[in-house]
């Protein structure tokens, strides 16, 4: 463990340039993925949210079920649609930058979605009659709760976020884990490990996870910090 901190150390301080690589396409591709899942998740969580329970609850059951989807499970659709002989095969994006955040975003919509229709669906319970009683009409109505529940909905961001960074699985089925084009910190972690590196293994896992908590420790300050001002 000391050598691994060493080497973490190491890495960090003499700037290394393939290191240095290997982080920004990990954060390229997750923060990536993530904007793409909350432009699609926050929309579809917020209609669910304003739905009563009843009448959406076969699409929220497939929401909560999905938000455990297996990340292999994932990685293999993908990687199905993308192959050659897949239906966008013609594409050619398997083993590309590309589908590792097609696999990405798919993971983390469920999560977003879920998260977010939990958040506004909480919040309108308090303000929904508050603002229909003052005239407003619907367009305002979504818009009031969307901003009420903007600090639920950074948190479920938050969370798609912590789960695409740590992915491994789906993101070498679909990357390849090709040096210099498609391998991120999580991939680099697995093929060191395998090559018996165990101490760079090591230090590739703290600076993973240094990095995760320097990112999630800025939206969570954002997240408290909006949440304490309210």
């Amino acid at each position: 463990m000391l050598e691994a901190i060493a080497n973490a150390v190491r890495l960090l301080a003499t700037f290394d340039p393939e290191l240095f690589r290997i982080i920004w396409l990990s954060l390229f591709v997750s923060g990536s993925a993530v904007v793409l899942a909350a432009l699609c998740g926050v929309p579809l969580g917020t209609w669910l949210g304003l739905k009563p329970v009843p009448s959406v609850r076969a699409i929220t059951i497939i929401i909560y079920t999905l938000m455990g989807l297996p990340p292999v499970v994932a990685g293999l659709v993908i990687y199905m649609l993308l192959s050659r002989r897949g239906m966008l095969g013609p594409l050619n994006l398997l083993f590309t930058v590309e589908a590792m955040i097609i696999v990405q975003t798919l993971l983390a919509i469920p999560i977003i979605v879920g998260l977010t229709a939990i958040a506004v669906r909480s919040k309108g319970r308090e303000i929904r009659d508050t603002v229909l009683v003052l005239g407003a009409d619907h367009r305002l109505l979504v818009w009031t709760l969307i901003r009420e529940a903007r600090y639920g909905i950074l948190g479920a961001v938050i969370t798609g976020f912590g789960r695409v960074i740590a992915e491994v699985g789906a993101v070498m089925m679909v990357g390849g884990n090709i040096e210099g084009h498609t391998r991120v910190l999580t991939t680099a972690i697995v093929l060191e490990t395998r090559k018996g590196n165990f101490a760079l293994a090591m230090a590739l896992g703290i600076i993973l996870l240094l990095l995760a908590f320097i990112i999630n420790s800025g939206l969570y300050r954002l997240q408290a910090g909006g949440t304490d001002g309210t």
